[in-house]
């Protein structure tokens, strides 16, 4: 049952991209630092046009999401197991937990790899991976669990804030020539295609501007208090300016990949990077690349802590337990937090992922980007039909532009996962 739509509240400029600066924050970090990154150092700065792909694309499903939660009072996972059938759930979980172990593992690698970088206070960088990982973790648990979304909104803008000023500037300082750029952000090219280069375009399309995630923006706009179809127009906007964020960070984590040799393993691909700025601009270019590194993995991991317990307590309310709600209300999502399914995924994608920080962390990264990519066409296609019938949404139907723009995204990243997993 649709809720009736209330008086629309004009926020202010600063409150209504709030979701979309979480948005960006959770979609940057260990997809596009090291993701974009190693695409960068093995395929250079004729990628960047993967970059705005994954964005737009990204923002094209957000938007879907979005459009029918506001107009349906549902969240996508309860349209989707009221309309499509409970079996898309029972589908969804396994790759779910999945998706779980493989971003978290990322997440701490990637942290891990960077404070290592910062603080090389260890005998090898296997070591520090693992130590700093772990701790970044714990950290991340302890400000979800005891912080609340407040706090976390507020260390998440921080973090934001540090990561985009500081790599964004970093990039423009050591950029190739601007003709280059462009023609790397306006033609479409995929270099040595019959060894990798395919691969890595894809990871690199897949870890931009989160996958799994983007459905955590239902959550998030829930706990601001965006209800109705009357909000529709500021959440768009809100996500405009947080996907044109990821694609600044992507293009920039791109540029910046582009002037180094990845060594083969996370570590020194990021010691490289700030060796690199160290060599040309000094110390202080070095501190400045590391802190925005920082900035963008530790928000990432904080996001997915924060957000992928939300999805999990859904899942368990929609398709597990036998207690079933018929009305989404406002006081179901805003206390999902107390509850013990969001409380047990948390504990666990804080610490079960931890095993997998003893794999080489660049291919860590890789299967990230190829895992995450599976998950997009079986959102297209949700979208598709969700927001395909008027008897459903209303006015707010898919328009034909829009049809053929999820059309797009099904064909691409449908081939994409062909040509990764077959």
């Amino acid at each position: 049952m649709s809720q009736p739509e209330k008086p629309v509240k004009r926020p202010k400029l600063l409150s209504m991209i709030g979701p979309g600066i979480l948005v960006a924050a959770t979609g940057v970090g260990a997809g596009d630092l090291s993701g974009a990154g190693f695409a960068g150092s093995q395929l250079g700065v004729a990628v960047l046009w993967a970059v705005l792909v994954g964005a737009f694309f990204k923002f094209v499903l957000a938007e879907g999401l979005t459009r029918w939660q506001l107009a349906t009072g549902q969240t996508l996972l309860e349209g989707v197991a009221r309309r499509l059938g409970k079996w898309a759930g029972y589908l969804f979980l396994p790759y779910f937990l999945l998706w779980t172990y493989v971003v978290g593992t990322a997440l701490m690698a990637a942290n891990g790899v960077t404070l290592y970088a910062i603080f090389p206070i260890f005998k090898d960088a296997a070591q520090g991976k693992v130590v700093f990982g772990i701790l970044s973790s714990i950290a991340g648990l302890v400000l979800v669990r005891r912080g609340g979304f407040k706090l976390f909104e507020k260390v998440m803008g921080v973090c934001i804030f540090v990561m985009f000023f500081t790599v964004v500037i970093s990039a423009f300082v050591v950029s190739p020539p601007f003709p280059e750029v462009l023609k790397g952000l306006l033609i479409p090219s995929i270099p040595n295609p019959d060894n990798g280069g395919i691969a890595w375009t894809m990871a690199l399309i897949g870890g931009i501007g989160s996958t799994v995630t983007i459905l955590c923006y239902g959550y998030w706009i829930a706990e601001e208090g965006r209800h109705g179809p009357g909000m529709l127009t500021f959440c768009r906007i809100d996500l405009g300016v947080g996907y044109v964020m990821i694609a600044l960070f992507g293009i920039a984590m791109v540029i910046i990949g582009n002037t180094v040799t990845a060594s083969g393993t996370g570590a020194g691909l990021i010691i490289e990077i700030a060796d690199s700025f160290e060599s040309s601009l000094g110390p202080i270019g070095r501190w400045a690349f590391l802190i925005g590194a920082f900035g963008a993995v530790f928000s990432s991991l904080l996001g997915v802590w924060q957000s992928a317990p939300y999805l999990f307590a859904d899942i368990w309310r929609l398709f597990i337990s036998k207690k079933y709600h018929e009305e989404w209300t406002d006081q179901a999502i805003l206390t999902s937090t107390q509850s013990l399914p969001y409380k047990s995924y948390l504990y666990g994608i804080a610490t079960v992922p931890m095993i997998g920080l003893l794999v080489q962390f660049r291919e860590i990264q890789k299967i990230y980007g190829i895992v995450a990519v599976g998950f997009l066409p079986l959102l297209t296609i949700a979208l598709i039909l969700l927001n395909g019938r008027t008897s459903w949404i209303g006015k707010f139907k898919n328009r034909p532009a829009t049809v053929v723009v999820l059309l797009s995204v099904l064909v691409f990243f449908g081939w994409m996962a062909w040509q990764s997993w077959f």
